[in-house]
């Protein structure tokens, strides 16, 4: 576990919390969790903007190979695909993670171009409203809505106050489920917001906002023994708790209690780690645009971080469903497969379909967390239908993707085409 193994009583020494302070964690742990996400990099696929980010937070040295050609590559793939083929959440991210690297997201220069991302940005985000003002729901996601906010703020660009204001709503609809994530990006976008509004009316508004969202979270983590959502959201909600101090005094955050969840946890993820290192140093995206890049600091890498262990020889039997009770022609089929031990529901899935390629076959699509199952038995989620893929053992919701999570011997895993 990230090369440490820490009683509550150590944590409570090393983790640095005070109302004033805030928290931050031991200079090894953050030094091995920088170097994995840096060492996560494929060279071969598209760059993600949120390691980009994170490092940069995280005091990442600048100078590197790797940090070099994420820039350039972010660049490049800008001036490629922005106005093409991003939603405005993947241009949102690409604003903020050339701000942290001290660059100008109005003039991004690539391929012998120069591109104006912050107009992207702003076209995208008006889009996003439109639909959100006409239907109630917007082009994409309340959380892509968020980012795009957080980055024209920071950008110190138009067009941020008018998201802010429909969010915060949001966040106050008593009709509302929103995601730990999407909370702790409001959070993030609505703080900073409001060191800019100027009307009274929109800055008591997005200060109540503020206060449900982190008391929220307060309640949610004193409730769970330190977890907030899902191991996975951890990373987002503690930037928010350290972001919306004010907003939550004189309560005050034990970040003692939240940061032990963190420390136990073997994190493989790149972007669960892109999210949770800002956080582990006192920071957040509000600070990406803040950084000083000229800066010399001890980026000195301390211990190697290991891996997950290598596979055992030891098989398992894991059983497996596919079930639809919501589109066209029903179904319910299931199998049991045999794979070592140690392998991924991933893994469990090729098996299956090897097996019975007419009833369990599935395809996916590379994300920023992984692969993404995007259909299976040829039914396809849908955007539009608001339909997905549902992953669920013991009739719970799995909290890691079918690349990460392992399961257990005679573990039953249903695949259940659902709504959100």
């Amino acid at each position: 576990m990230l090369g440490l193994t820490l009683g509550m009583g150590v944590l409570l020494a090393l983790v640095g919390c005070t109302a004033t302070e805030g928290c931050v964690a031991p200079q090894d742990m953050v030094s091995q969790l920088l170097q994995r996400l840096e060492g996560s990099v494929n060279f071969e696929e598209s760059a993600n903007p949120s390691v980009l980010l994170a490092m940069n937070l995280a005091g990442g040295d600048s100078d590197t190979a790797t940090h070099k050609w994420l820039l350039q590559e972010i660049k490049e793939e800008v001036v490629r695909r922005a106005q093409k083929d991003m939603t405005s959440g993947q241009v949102a991210l690409h604003v903020l993670a050339l701000l942290s690297s001290c660059q100008d997201p109005r003039r991004v220069h690539a391929l012998e171009q120069t591109l104006d991302l912050i107009g992207v940005l702003q076209q995208k985000t008006d889009e996003e409203m439109a639909k959100l003002e006409a239907e109630g729901i917007p082009k994409t996601t309340l959380y892509s809505v968020g980012l795009d906010a957080l980055a024209l703020c920071l950008a110190e660009a138009a067009g941020a106050q008018g998201p802010s204001v429909a969010l915060a709503r949001q966040v106050l609809s008593p009709e509302s489920h929103l995601s730990v994530d999407t909370r702790a990006v409001v959070a993030l976008v609505l703080a900073c917001v409001y060191n800019y509004a100027e009307l009274h009316d929109v800055r008591d508004l997005l200060q109540e906002a503020l206060w449900t969202v982190s008391n929220s979270f307060l309640d949610e983590q004193k409730e769970r023994n330190g977890t907030i959502g899902n191991i996975d959201s951890m990373g987002l909600a503690l930037q928010a708790l350290e972001a919306t101090r004010k907003f939550y005094a004189p309560r005050e955050w034990d970040c003692a209690q939240a940061f032990s969840v963190v420390y136990a946890h073997d994190y493989q993820l790149p972007m669960a780690m892109a999210q949770v290192l800002p956080a582990l140093v006192g920071r957040s995206y509000l600070d990406a645009a803040g950084l000083d890049c000229s800066a010399t600091k001890d980026r000195s890498l301390l211990n190697p971080v290991l891996g997950r262990q290598g596979l055992l020889s030891a098989r398992i039997q894991v059983y497996y469903s596919i079930i639809n009770r919501l589109q066209g022609k029903h179904f319910n089929y299931s199998t049991s497969v045999e794979v070592p031990k140690g392998s991924t529901l991933l893994k469990v899935m090729e098996v299956a379909a090897e097996e019975k390629p007419q009833t369990f076959s599935f395809t996916t699509e590379q994300t920023s967390w992984g692969p993404y199952v995007t259909s299976i038995h040829g039914l396809a989620g849908s955007t539009d239908d608001r339909t997905y893929w549902q992953f669920l053992s013991a009739g719970n919701a799995l909290e890691e993707g079918v690349g990460t999570y392992i399961p257990q011997n005679e573990e039953h895993i249903q695949a259940v085409f659902s709504t959100y």
